[in-house]
């Protein structure tokens, strides 16, 4: 676990080393989808994930069934169809999770330009997180990192402002043009 950094100093003219034990070993994966209906309270669904056997078992992300429980899930959440904005992750490109977006009236789905987390609002709750959560934090175990992530989530989730924020960071708009019906 290998803790983010906010601060720190050394004597004038001397670079500032900071070491850590061990090497940075993937555990957790987290999933989060930020939510925008205009005149409603913007939303954060997230789903942590732990990788209890992460040697062993190869897979240290979440797998497209992930993900499309996750759509579920915020699908039912939220009683309303999606309209998902993807970035350019490998699973968010695999082809049954494609299939499975395609065969739900309720998601329309965009995909971000390649190289472009300026226009996906999640990069600034992850931002967020990482500042608020993860900052000059030596974790003691697993356990620990995984409340502190829960817990900086769970109050973003009440803060619609941020949210909100997130997604005015991106300079993308609640309103696109609508096709005119020909």
């Amino acid at each position: 676990m290998t803790p983010p950094t906010s601060r720190t100093w050394a004597r004038r003219g001397h670079t500032p080393v900071i070491r850590v034990r061990g090497r940075s070993q993937r555990r957790f994966s987290i999933a989060a989808l930020t939510c925008y209906k205009p005149g409603e309270r913007s939303r954060l669904i997230f789903r942590p994930k732990r990788h209890p056997d992460h040697k062993h078992s190869g897979r240290r992300s979440f797998t497209w069934t992930d993900y499309r429980d996750l759509l579920i899930a915020a699908h039912r959440q939220l009683g309303a169809p999606l309209v998902l904005i993807w970035d350019n992750l490998n699973v968010h490109l695999d082809a049954r999770l494609r299939t499975f977006i395609d065969s739900c009236d309720w998601i329309v789905s965009f995909q971000l330009p390649p190289y472009a987390p300026d226009l996906n609002p999640v990069e600034g709750i992850w931002s967020l997180v990482r500042r608020a959560g993860q900052n000059n934090i030596a974790f003691t175990d697993p356990d620990h990192l995984m409340r502190a992530l829960r817990r900086t989530l769970r109050a973003t989730q009440y803060r619609s402002d941020v949210i909100d924020g997130c997604l005015a960071a991106t300079g993308l708009t609640f309103t696109t043009p609508r096709p005119k019906a020909q």
